[in-house]
């Protein structure tokens, strides 16, 4: 039975907001919060309002200047769930195909159900190491596909997805008529190694991206979506009713952060280096657990070799204050995700406690 528009819910953004806090979180998947402070904001230029009608321009120049796409490509939106939600209903209409990959980001789902998607999945294989095969995509499109949803970096394993790969699903779209969505929120974090958006591989292609998963910058909800300029002005006639007018002192606040992206991209690189030593050094030692070990991204996703990820989650988060988020929310109730953005000493802290909580589970399964 088709569920009711007005009964939709998103069950991971339910938990993340209402029960993924500890004093030790591992469940967040963005950088630490940058401080407002290191900004340098002068809180005496902020203004409230502002008359740009679609797009504050220095805040569209800018990202544009980013993405290396024209000012007329760059469609702003409240961070990357609502820029999601703008390129789907932008790009399909209710009952058509959408093809999602499988695991995925929960609410590119709620969201695809929620505009009336008929939604078709693809497998993403932990034994594979989560990677893009084409021609599974190939398979399971069809004369009726509007619409092909990818993560890169992948949420939740952070595989990254190469160009060659990218630019054969393109192929396949164009040839049944449809569009290929490429959230590329994770992508900012390869600082040493950056990636240009797929939305340079054709016109087929819509990217979605944001400040908030590799600087630290959520706060500012500054999101975007890159798109051939006929789909961006509709996406920007869609957000009228979405969203209407942006919060300015938000877009004052991007453009100054924009303008200093390098310093924040360098303490955000560094944390993340510590901590990916750090994690890397925890799943050396825990013979319980496999995981596919990315080089970039700020998760990673561990699978148990034995017993139930939701059971062994709430004793690490009742007894031991940790939080990490369980995979029942990407459809693989085996795994757990662990975020790499905190702050040092707390995921120093947290890892070890999350190998204390290891331990004692697998006494416990032993003498159950």
């Amino acid at each position: 039975m088709k569920q009711a528009r007005s009964t939709l819910r998103s069950p991971y953004m339910e938990w993340a907001k209402l029960c993924s806090a500890a004093p030790y979180n591992l469940a967040t998947s963005g950088m630490a919060e940058y401080p407002l402070a290191e900004l340098g904001a002068d809180l005496q230029q902020l203004e409230i309002n502002d008359s740009s009608p679609y797009g504050y321009p220095p805040l569209r120049e800018r990202l544009a200047r980013k993405s290396q796409a024209p000012p007329q490509c760059v469609v702003m939106a409240a961070g990357t769930s609502l820029a999601n939600h703008l390129a789907m209903a932008a790009c399909f209409e209710p009952g058509e195909e959408v093809l999602v990959e499988q695991p995925t980001y929960e609410l590119l789902l709620s969201t695809a159900r929620f505009l009336g998607a008929k939604i078709r999945r693809f497998r993403r294989r932990f034994e594979e190491g989560f990677r893009i095969d084409p021609q599974e995509i190939e398979k399971r499109v069809t004369p009726r596909t509007r619409l092909i949803v990818i993560t890169n970096l992948h949420n939740p394993s952070s595989a990254l997805t190469d160009e060659p790969t990218l630019a054969a699903v393109g192929e396949i779209a164009l040839r049944c008529g449809a569009r290929v969505l490429v959230d590329e929120v994770y992508l900012e974090s390869l600082f040493d190694s950056p990636r240009r958006s797929a939305f340079h591989l054709g016109k087929q292609f819509v990217t979605t991206n944001s400040l908030t998963k590799g600087y630290g910058l959520s706060g500012l909800r500054c999101g975007w979506v890159l798109a051939e300029p006929e789909l961006a002005q509709r996406m920007w006639h869609l957000n009228d009713v979405f969203a209407a007018t942006p919060v300015h002192p938000g877009e004052l606040l991007s453009v100054l952060a924009l303008d200093k992206l390098e310093r924040v991209a360098a303490r955000a690189q560094q944390l993340l280096e510590t901590n990916r030593r750090a994690v890397n050094a925890f799943l050396d030692s825990r013979r319980g657990l496999r995981c596919f070990r990315p080089s970039f991204g700020t998760v990673v996703f561990p699978k148990l070799r034995k017993g139930n990820a939701e059971e062994f989650c709430s004793l690490l988060r009742e007894k031991y204050e940790t939080s990490v988020v369980p995979g029942q929310f990407f459809e693989m109730p085996k795994h757990f995700r662990v975020g790499l953005g905190g702050a040092a000493e707390m995921t120093a802290e947290g890892l070890r406690r999350l190998g204390c909580a290891l331990d004692e589970y697998g006494k416990r399964r032993q003498h159950g």
